[in-house]
Parts: C-alpha cells; sequence; structure tokens
C-alpha cells in the first residue's frame, strides 16, 4: 500500500467527519458567539485535544477492551448522552440572559469554562474512537511504521483545529455576535432543542 496515499485519503475522510454537523459544531459555534474569539480558539483547541486522545487510543487498541467489555462502552455512551442534555438544559435555561459585556477577567473566565466543556464533550463521545478505529482499520497498512501512527495523529490534530477554529473565527467576528445577541433567545433555544435531541436519541439507542 502506498503511505502517501493512505494517508490523503485518512485525511479527507476525516475531514469531512469533522465538518459534518453535530454538537461539537454547536458547542464551538455557541461559545464563539457568547464569549468571543479567545474562548472559541479554546474551544476548539480542546475539541482537537480530545479527538488525540480517541485518535491514539483507536491506534493503540482501546476499541479492543471496548469490543471485549460491551458495558465500558455503554457507559461512556450514557455519559455522553446524560452530558449532552445537561447542555441542553443549561442553553436553554440561560437563553434569555444577555450576553456578557466585555469584562476581562469575565472574559477570561468564560473562555476557560468554554475549553472544559468542549473538551468534556469530545472525551464523552466513544463514538470518535470507534469510527477512527474504522477508518484506520479501512485505509491504513495493517502494521503502520511508527513514523505512520506520529502523521495519523497529525493529521487529526491539524483537521480538527482547523476546522474548529475557523468556525471560532467566524462567529466570534462582530457582525456574527452583534446577530447572536439580538436573537440569542431562539438562537439558544434552538442549539439546546439540538444537543437535547442528540442526547435523547444516544441515550435511546443504550436502554
Amino acid at each position: 500500500m502506498d503511505y502517501a496515499v493512505a494517508l490523503a485519503g485518512l485525511a479527507v475522510v476525516h475531514l469531512l467527519a469533522v465538518a459534518s454537523p453535530g454538537p461539537s459544531t454547536v458547542l464551538v459555534i455557541q461559545t464563539a458567539a457568547v464569549s468571543g474569539r479567545r474562548a472559541g480558539l479554546l474551544a476548539a483547541f480542546a475539541m482537537m485535544l480530545g479527538a488525540l486522545v480517541w485518535a491514539a487510543a483507536a491506534l493503540y487498541g482501546l476499541q479492543v477492551l471496548f469490543a471485549r467489555f460491551d458495558w465500558l462502552y455503554v457507559a461512556f455512551r450514557v455519559a455522553g448522552a446524560l452530558y449532552l442534555l445537561y447542555l441542553a438544559f443549561m442553553l436553554i435555561r440561560h437563553a434569555g440572559a444577555p450576553l456578557p459585556e466585555a469584562d476581562p477577567s469575565a472574559v477570561r473566565a468564560g473562555a476557560w469554562q468554554g475549553f472544559v466543556k468542549a473538551l468534556l464533550l469530545q472525551l464523552s463521545n466513544p463514538k470518535v474512537m470507534v469510527f477512527m478505529g474504522s477508518i484506520f482499520i479501512s485505509l491504513l497498512p495493517a502494521q503502520p511504521p511508527a513514523w505512520m501512527d506520529a502523521t495519523v495523529l497529525a493529521i487529526v490534530a491539524a483537521n480538527e483545529f482547523v476546522w474548529f477554529a475557523l468556525l471560532a473565527l467566524l462567529f466570534s467576528g462582530g457582525a456574527a455576535r452583534a446577530f447572536y445577541r439580538r436573537a440569542k433567545l431562539w438562537l439558544d433555544r434552538l442549539m439546546g432543542g439540538v444537543l437535547g435531541l442528540l442526547g435523547v436519541r444516544l441515550l435511546a439507542s443504550e436502554i
């Protein structure tokens, strides 16, 4: 197998998966619009870190553990569903609250809160690892050299951060923030509803 072709295919498939709308997209957009560019970029960085954890787990065999112990995988999925429902509840509950003003200390606190939320969201979704494991098996050689493993992790990191950073930069701009301020009540309710539905769907699939 040509290593360059395999890595290129992996990069394309993974980027398409990252760009598909989901709870990560909703959270990064909401974080950037509410707390600004720094918070959005920190959330993007958190998404990258979480994805790297799952990618490394897929490369080095944690998926075998999940396959052997079904309850462990189910536990992660249920925890992910409950976390999505919690985020949905908080969004809807505070939908009517005004956007915070530009107090530097509040902005810094909000940025790190967004980082933690994004990291927990990514780490509570073992489907990321299962997906990565499936494309790794499909596209990579059975025994890739060590440099190839490192390249795979670099591709995952680049795709995740670049995509979510672009979203953060787009939705933290003045025009987007002004629009969000005007439509915050309904946008937060909409995004909370989307996260809630995803959480219910994930939870129902495990009951």
